[in-house]
């Protein structure tokens, strides 16, 4: 952090006039409108290293015409990172096809606490959506990806604390969902604070925290015992467990009339051609 005049000011708050400066350009270049800009990973999730870059995700739409085509476009834009600036994102319509399927990472960008850019009602519309086209089957199965990926890493006495995260976090929003709370927090503070009932435990992951932001993406750190016989015991449960049946999924039309009304929205001021 940095202290102008008597506030402090963070790194996010630092590095936000260059992004909003990079997602003008990506629009000027692209033709395309951003209605939604968020941090994802490890700095919406509160705990970045020093070096973390700063992911920032984009939902965008073309004009109306874009979409008045029968040829297949692509979908997805990906900037070449630029020092530690990491920008993706996805169109609408592919942004409203993972929503229907409940996509984890889209559910969590959503929730993100560190938003760059909120236009129009497009956002605030799809966040009061989540619950009812929330699949837990879908979001337990993305979660329990990512820690069966990086569970190789729980071994020896030292590891690497982005790994750890990577590992810790998952179990934790699995437990979220079971217990039927539906939609996953994306901050890691509130799965820690609801999740763990031990002050012990709660107290050595708040310090692996502290550790990993003040550390290097690539450094290692100690591998707690509590918090590896925690983290090892949860995912050996739920990879042997049966995840909950899902209720039926929300009507498709919902996002069909979203998709249309967005458009009119962003692009034709009430008049759609």
């Amino acid at each position: 952090m940095l202290v102008v005049g008597e506030r402090w000011v963070t790194a996010i708050e630092i590095m936000k006039k260059e992004i909003l400066a990079q997602l003008e350009e990506i629009q000027a270049e692209k033709n395309i409108r951003i209605f939604y800009a968020c941090e994802a990973g490890s700095r919406a999730w509160g705990f970045p290293s020093v070096d973390s870059d700063y992911d920032v995700r984009i939902l965008y739409a073309h004009p109306v015409e874009w979409y008045l085509s029968i040829d297949r476009k692509r979908d997805v834009i990906e900037m070449p990172i630029s020092g530690d600036l990491d920008i993706t994102g996805w169109e609408l319509r592919k942004t409203l096809n993972l929503f229907r399927k409940s996509n984890g990472p889209l559910f969590e960008w959503l929730g993100s606490p560190i938003v760059y850019v909120e236009k129009f009602s497009v956002a605030e519309q799809l966040r009061a959506l989540r619950p009812e086209y929330f699949s837990s089957t879908a979001c337990v199965h993305h979660y329990l990806n990512m820690a069966r990926r990086n569970k190789d890493y729980l071994q020896g006495n030292q590891i690497n604390l982005k790994k750890l995260f990577y590992i810790l976090r998952p179990a934790l929003a699995v437990m979220w969902i079971e217990k039927g709370f539906g939609v996953v927090p994306t901050e890691f503070s509130t799965l820690v604070e609801r999740m763990i009932d031990s002050p012990n435990l709660k107290g050595d992951i708040t310090k692996l925290i502290e550790l990993k932001r003040n550390s290097k993406e690539a450094d290692y750190g100690p591998l707690l015992t509590s918090v590896l016989d925690f983290t090892e015991r949860e995912l050996n449960r739920m990879m042997q467990s049966n995840i909950v049946s899902d209720k039926p999924v929300a009507s498709l039309e919902k996002l069909n009339q979203l998709f249309r009304n967005a458009l009119e929205e962003i692009w034709c001021q009430g008049k759609m051609f």
